[in-house]
C-alpha cells in the first residue's frame, strides 16, 4: 500500500525525483573522495614533508567539500519540497474521498479515526517519503561505492566486509519484524484516544450532570495506558536497534585495525590507506544505520499507509449518476415510491412499502413513535443515504439520477441536529448561497424568528459563531439553521423536527410565518409534538417503517388508533379536539 500512494501522488514530482537522485549522487562522490585525498596527503605529504603538496590537496578537499555541502542542502530543500507536496496531495485527497460518503460510510470509519487518518496516518507516509529521500536514496550510492573505494585501498582487508554486512543485515531484519505489529497497535490506540477525547469534549455538559468525571478520568486513563504501553514496546526495540548496529560499527573497526596492522608491519599496506580503509568501513556501516533507522519508520508508515488506502478504496454507497440529469421542471414534487431502506446486514428494513407524495403549495407532515424511521424517510430525499428499493423522485426524476448539484439547488433541508459553523452569523446564513444580501438574511431571520436576537448582539450579521454554534442557544441554533434554509428559498424545504428546542409560542410564531413564506414551494415536516404538525395539509403516520395512516389531524383522530394513541399521549381529548 505504501509503494502505490507513493507512485500515485509522487508522479506530478518526477523532475524534483531526479534532482534529489543526481544531487545526492553528487554529494556521495564528493563525500567518497574525501577520504582519498586525506590518504595522499598523508603518504604523498605528511610522510614525505612535502608542504607544496598538502597544500595543493588541502586546497582540493576544501572545494570538493563546498560542493558536498551545496548539493546536500540543496537535495534537502528539494526533498522537503516534494514530501510536503506529498502529504498535501494525499490529505487532499482523502478529504474528497470521506466527503463523498454516506452516512453509512461515516458510521463504518468513525469521525476520530478519520481525522486520526488524515492527519497523523499521512503526516507519518510524509515523514518517511522525506526521510528516504535525505537519506534512503544515498545509503545504496554510498554503500556501493564505499565498497568500490574499500576494495581500491586494499582488496584483503576488504573481505572483513563479507562478515560484517551479512551480520548487520540479519540483526536488524529481526527487529524491524518485530516493531510491525506494534506500530498497528499504536495507531489504533491513538483512534482509540482521539474517540473517547471526542466524546467527553462533546458529552461534558452530561458528564457533569450525572458526576461521571472520575469515570471517564478512568477511561480516558485506560486508553491512555495502552497507547503508551505499546509506544514503550516498540521503544524498547528501537533503542535495541542502535546499540546494536553501533556495537558491529565498532567491533568491525577494532578487527580492521587488527588486521590491517600486521599488513602495514609487513609493507602490504600504507598508513594513509589504513585511514581511508577507516573511513570507507564507517561510510559503508554509516549507510547501513540510515538503511535501519528507515527500516525503523517503514512498519509504522505500512501500516498508516494501508489505514489512508482503506479510507481511499471506499465507494460511497451513494454513487453519483453516469449520465446525470441536469435540468427539471423544479415545481417541487416529492414522491417516494414503494420506498425501501435496509441497512446492511439487517434482518429487516427499517422503511418498507412507503408510498408517499408531498406537493407544492402543501405541507406534508411526518409523525411516529421512536424508531419508527421518520429522519430515516426524510434522509432519503437529499440523498445522505439511498433507498435500497423503490425510488425517490423529485420533479418526476430519480434522485438517483438527478445531477448532485441540481438536487441541492432543489431542497434546503434542516437536520435533526442543527450544525453551525465556526465564522459569523452572516457566514453561516450563506453558506448555501453565498451571493444572498444583507436584506435577504435579515428576512430570512425574521421568518425564522431570529431576528430580534441576532439585532441584540453588537455586531450584528458579523456576530461570531462558535464551531457548532456552541455559543448560542439550542433554540438560537435551530432557528439560524432554519434561515439558512430559508435563504436559499428551494422548492423543496425539509424539517427534521427542526422545531423541538423551541417553545410553543415561538413554535406557532415560526410557523406561521413559515406558511408566507413557503407558500409555493413543497413543505415537510418531521416533528414528535403534535402541535406542531396538526395543521398540516396532510400528516403520514409511521410505525415500525411501515405507513398506517394518512390525512389530516381531525380525519386521522377519527379513524387511526396509532395517530390518535400519539397525540392523547400528548394532549387531552379537549385539546385534540
Amino acid at each position: 500500500m505504501l509503494v502505490r500512494i507513493c507512485r500515485t501522488y509522487l508522479r506530478p514530482y518526477r523532475p524534483d525525483i531526479a534532482r534529489i537522485v543526481a544531487l545526492q549522487l553528487l554529494s556521495v562522490l564528493a563525500v567518497l573522495y574525501l577520504p582519498t585525498l586525506n590518504a595522499d596527503i598523508i603518504d604523498d605529504g605528511v610522510i614525505k614533508g612535502d608542504s607544496g603538496r598538502i597544500l595543493v590537496l588541502g586546497g582540493w578537499m576544501l572545494a570538493v567539500t563546498v560542493v558536498q555541502v551545496g548539493a546536500s542542502i540543496t537535495a534537502v530543500y528539494y526533498s522537503a519540497r516534494t514530501a510536503m507536496g506529498l502529504g498535501r496531495d494525499v490529505r487532499a485527497a482523502v478529504f474528497d474521498r470521506v466527503q463523498s460518503f454516506s452516512a453509512r460510510e461515516m458510521g463504518h470509519f468513525g469521525a476520530p479515526s478519520l481525522i486520526t487518518r488524515t492527519t497523523n496516518d499521512v503526516q507519518q507516509v510524509q515523514m518517511l517519503v522525506q526521510m528516504t529521500f535525505v537519506m534512503m536514496v544515498s545509503a545504496p550510492i554510498m554503500a556501493v561505492g564505499g565498497v568500490i573505494m574499500a576494495l581500491n585501498q586494499d582488496v584483503p582487508l576488504s573481505g572483513l566486509l563479507l562478515v560484517i554486512v551479512p551480520v548487520l543485515a540479519v540483526l536488524v531484519t529481526l527487529i524491524v519484524r518485530r516493531m510491525r505489529p506494534l506500530f498497528r497497535g499504536m495507531q489504533e490506540r491513538i483512534d482509540s484516544v482521539n474517540r473517547i477525547l471526542r466524546e467527553q469534549i462533546t458529552g461534558i455538559r452530561v458528564i457533569r450532570a450525572f458526576v461521571r468525571d472520575e469515570h471517564e478520568q478512568r477511561r480516558f486513563a485506560g486508553a491512555n495506558n495502552e497507547l503508551m504501553d505499546y509506544a514503550v514496546r516498540a521503544g524498547r526495540l528501537m533503542g535495541l536497534m542502535f546499540p546494536t548496529v553501533m556495537f558491529v560499527v565498532n567491533l568491525a573497526s577494532v578487527a580492521v585495525v587488527y588486521f590491517a596492522a600486521h599488513r602495514i608491519d609487513s609493507g602490504d599496506m600504507q598508513i594513509g590507506a589504513l585511514t581511508a580503509f577507516l573511513s570507507y568501513l564507517m561510510y559503508i556501516l554509516m549507510s547501513i544505520m540510515m538503511a535501519t533507522f528507515m527500516f525503523m519508520m517503514v512498519p509504522r508508515a505500512e501500516v498508516c499507509a494501508e489505514r489512508i488506502q482503506e479510507v481511499m478504496d471506499t465507494d460511497t454507497s451513494v454513487v453519483p449518476p453516469k449520465a446525470p440529469v441536469r435540468t427539471v421542471e423544479r415545481r417541487g414534487l416529492l414522491e417516494l415510491r414503494d420506498v425501501e431502506f435496509r441497512y446492511p446486514g439487517a434482518e429487516q428494513p427499517v422503511l418498507r412499502d412507503i408510498d408517499l407524495t408531498a406537493e407544492p403549495g402543501r405541507t406534508t407532515a411526518v409523525i411516529g413513535s421512536t424508531g419508527s424511521g421518520k429522519s430515516t424517510l426524510l434522509g432519503l430525499v437529499p440523498r445522505l443515504f439511498d433507498a435500497t428499493g423503490g425510488s425517490v423522485r423529485v420533479d418526476g426524476v430519480d434522485v438517483r439520477e438527478l445531477d448532485p448539484g441540481v438536487l441541492a439547488d432543489v431542497i434546503g433541508f434542516v437536520p435533526q441536529k442543527p450544525y453551525l459553523f465556526a465564522g459569523t452569523v452572516a457566514s453561516n446564513l450563506r453558506y448555501g448561497r453565498p451571493d444572498a444580501s444583507d436584506e435577504e438574511l435579515w428576512r430570512a431571520l425574521e421568518t425564522a424568528q431570529a431576528r430580534d436576537f441576532v439585532e441584540q448582539l453588537p455586531e450584528g450579521l458579523e456576530a461570531p459563531v462558535a464551531q457548532g454554534g456552541s455559543n448560542v442557544s439550542g433554540g438560537q441554533r435551530q432557528r439560524l439553521a432554519i434561515a439558512r434554509a430559508l435563504v436559499r428559498r428551494p422548492e423543496i424545504y425539509l424539517f427534521d423536527d427542526s422545531f423541538s428546542a423551541l417553545d410553543y409560542a415561538t413554535d406557532a410564531r415560526l410557523r406561521a410565518a413559515l406558511a408566507r413564506e413557503t407558500g409555493e414551494a413543497t413543505v415537510v415536516i418531521v416533528a414528535q409534538r403534535v402541535s406542531t404538525i396538526r395543521d398540516a395539509d396532510r400528516i403520514v403516520v409511521l410505525d415500525e417503517g411501515v405507513v398506517v395512516g394518512s390525512g389530516t389531524h381531525h380525519e386521522l383522530m377519527e379513524g387511526n388508533e396509532t395517530y390518535r394513541e400519539i397525540v392523547l399521549s400528548q394532549l387531552t381529548e379537549q385539546e385534540a379536539a
